[in-house]
This record gives C-alpha cells, sequence and structure tokens, in this order.
C-alpha cells in the first residue's frame, strides 16, 4: 500500500482552527501516514505536543526566526526545560522550526539579523545537547545556516531536514554533506520554478523529503492570483492531503513511479529523524 509522510505540516495554525481534525483526516483518506508538527514559539509548544499524540503524529520544539522579534532569552531556557522533560516521549523527533530568514527586509538588518542568528545558534546547542535532529527553515539563508552547522557538528553528525529547500546545487550538496535532507512541496509544482524542478530532478533519490508546510506554500492547483483576489476568489488553504498531488508531480519529474516515490521518501524521512521509526510499519 502507498503511504506518505508529510515532513512539516502545521496543523496547529489558525487557519486551520475548529477544523483541524477534518483536514488530518482527509489526509489520513489521502494515505498520508504521518505528518510532522514543528512548534514556531514556545507559547506553542504544548498545542504541538498535544496535535501529535491525538492523531498519531510527531512534533518538533523550536522557535522560528519570524518569531524571535518577540522572543526572550526565557524562551530559549523553555526550550531547554521542555526537550528535557520530554525526552523519552517517542513522538519528539527534532529541534524545530528553527534557522535563519533573510526574505523578510526587517530581519535582514540590524538589530533583529544579529538576533535571530543568535537565537538559531543557541537552539542548534540545544540541539546537539539532547541528542536530536532538527528541523531548519532556509530562506535566502542557506550559506549562513551551514557556518553554524560545521562549527557546532556532534561527534556523530547533524540528521534532520533543510525545510522548503531552494538554494543552489552547491548549497544543497553542502546540507546533504553534513547529513541533512532537502524538503520539497507545493513550490516544485510551479512550471516557473525551474531551478527548483531541476534540484527535485537531478539530486539523489536518497536526499529528498516531501512536505506542504500547509497552510502556507501551496502548490500552483490552489494558487489564487492578486487579480483574481481582487475580483472576489478568496485564497484556498493548502492542506497535507495535497501531498501525494505533490509526490505526483516530484515522481514525474524524476520519470518514477509514485508509489516508489512514496516508499523511497518515507524511508528518508526516517534517517533524518530515527524516532519516526518506532511510529509506524514504514
Amino acid at each position: 500500500m502507498t503511504f506518505w509522510i508529510d515532513t512539516h505540516c502545521h496543523l496547529d495554525a489558525p487557519e486551520f482552527g475548529a477544523e483541524a481534525g477534518a483536514v488530518r483526516a482527509r489526509a489520513a483518506g489521502q494515505q498520508v501516514a504521518h505528518c510532522v508538527i514543528p512548534a514556531v514559539e514556545a507559547a506553542n509548544f504544548e498545542t504541538v505536543r498535544s496535535l501529535a499524540h491525538q492523531w498519531g503524529d510527531s512534533y518538533a520544539l523550536g522557535i522560528h526566526p519570524l518569531y524571535v522579534a518577540q522572543a526572550t532569552e526565557a524562551d530559549l531556557a523553555t526550550l531547554d526545560a521542555a526537550l528535557t522533560r520530554h525526552r523519552d516521549d517517542p513522538r519528539l523527533v527534532a529541534v524545530g522550526e528553527i534557522g535563519l530568514d533573510y526574505f523578510v527586509p526587517e530581519l535582514n538588518v540590524p538589530p533583529l539579523r544579529e538576533r535571530q542568528e543568535a537565537f538559531y545558534r543557541a537552539q542548534l546547542q540545544l540541539a546537539r545537547k539532547h541528542g536530536l535532529p532538527v528541523i531548519l527553515h532556509v530562506r535566502r539563508s542557506a550559506d549562513a545556516l551551514l557556518r553554524p552547522l560545521r562549527e557546532l557538528r556532534p561527534p556523530q553528525g547533524w540528521r534532520g531536514i533543510a525545510h522548503a529547500f531552494n538554494g543552489s546545487a552547491q548549497q544543497a550538496q553542502a546540507f546533504i554533506d553534513l547529513g541533512f535532507k532537502l524538503g520539497f512541496g507545493g513550490a516544485v509544482t510551479y512550471a516557473r520554478a525551474l531551478q527548483l524542478r531541476r534540484l527535485a530532478t537531478e539530486l539523489p533519490l536518497e536526499a529528498l523529503v516531501l512536505e506542504t508546510d500547509a497552510p502556507d506554500i501551496p502548490p500552483h492547483w490552489l494558487y489564487v492570483t492578486a487579480e483574481q483576489r481582487a475580483a472576489g476568489q478568496l485564497r484556498r488553504r493548502n492542506e497535507p492531503g495535497e501531498l501525494p498531488r505533490i509526490g505526483a508531480v516530484v515522481a514525474g519529474l524524476r520519470g518514477m513511479a509514485v508509489e516508489d516515490l512514496a516508499a523511497a521518501t518515507s524511508r528518508n524521512a526516517v534517517g533524518a529523524l530515527p524516532r519516526l521509526a518506532g511510529l509506524a510499519p514504514w
């Protein structure tokens, strides 16, 4: 039987609200067997944990770079304490979502550029301390992310996922060499995304995992242009149930059977996040 792992899905997002359970059920009906639910701030640590246990999924704990402006040093202590408290929870699979965002203008200049870099480095140190993989936010920041990864590399090496990867082939190889898998989602479905589609086609199969980042990064069939929105057409929400169709696009680019891609990317997800191995018969 074909099944899929969505390695990055924000089921706690307010866009889902009370519908989150129905959204997850629809995904299950599309053979999405598992979702990884990353936190974005200390305030939602317990929410993502609760949802993962409720639905048989998994979760990650971390402070997203878009949230560092409102985060405090106490939030890093809260993260450390939560990682300690839940260290034996098999559904806690990573530290994440952490990273750097140089796309948002105010995050790319002082003081927030330096602040998010400090939070990123501190959270890498916590991942190393607790022996956990990391789920990385990579947005125009690949080279800056790589430097601390090399400097703080644990003796056993890193594991984890470079989420929504959209860098160069050289940057992709650098993450792979450090032990990371690369997350591909809705952006790869756009015909104009030539570099990304080339990477999805040419990178080693063992380097790829699939994700939706729902409710964000909609695939092309859900995208609503500014003109359509101005005419009254509503945005169409991305959901984890879109993952098989995204996978079919990647399989088509690679010229392989969809079920083979599903099996390979599920194995790869376990390689990136080893605790997944104990959660289902992958």
